[in-house]
């Protein structure tokens, strides 16, 4: 499997931005532009990536904040590059997307409305590769995560950290929901298993398995 990917932390939040490509053909996705459409624009046309798709793990303003710019330039050249994700139980929060921006000084935020809502058992292409989707609730209610368990690899957006799990203390967040997700549908994909995640280094599922305080029963 020839993906090859780069990281470009965005906004003051620091969101891990991801552009993952395929290293043969050079077409691939941008996952969770959450801002600074500019940089990201700049770091697709130094890698000479041809972007497909759109991706959002869920509906924060960190993550999707920049996505309906995003798609809007990069479909100015007459190919229509659509977003998909995340599941539509996290609308609410899409739809909410300028006033959350507003509330945290962030400029350039758009709601934005997927091309195509994603469910658990989709699949997503990336730079031709398909990646199952799962639906990881708790962190928000329709977070996704995509997952390619021959290959290694989980894009986990705000689910599980290095070190830390998603926070829950939103009005909608929901812990139980959460440990659920990771210990019934991550956790036994495999301790090989590599992730990128929001925020911070990435890791693997087994690191987390045996050191992460917050999956200690």
């Amino acid at each position: 499997m020839a993906l090859k990917g780069a990281i470009i932390a965005v906004t003051p939040f620091q969101q891990n931005c991801a552009v993952l490509w395929d290293e043969d053909t050079q077409r691939g996705v941008v996952v969770d532009p959450g801002g600074e459409v500019d940089r990201i624009l700049a770091a697709v046309t130094e890698l000479d990536v041809t972007v497909e798709r759109i991706l959002l793990t869920h509906g924060h303003m960190d993550h999707a904040g920049g996505a309906a710019e995003l798609r809007e330039r990069l479909s100015e050249a007459g190919t229509p590059v659509p977003i998909e994700g995340p599941d539509e139980r996290d609308r609410f929060l899409l739809d909410d997307l300028i006033a959350s921006g507003a509330r945290f000084g962030l400029e350039g935020v758009r709601n934005v409305a997927p091309d195509r809502w994603l469910a658990e058992g989709d699949t997503v292409e990336i730079g031709g590769h398909a990646f199952q989707v799962l639906h990881c609730p708790g962190h928000t209610p329709g977070h996704v995560v995509f997952v390619r368990p021959d290959a290694g690899l989980a894009i986990l957006g705000d689910v599980l950290f290095r070190g830390s799990v998603g926070r829950t203390d939103f009005p909608y967040g929901d812990e139980q929901a959460l440990l659920a997700s990771i210990h019934g549908k991550l956790l036994p994909l495999g301790d090989d298993i590599q992730f990128l995640c929001g925020h911070g280094p990435g890791s693997t599922l087994g690191q987390e398995r045996r050191t992460n305080p917050f999956l200690r029963s």
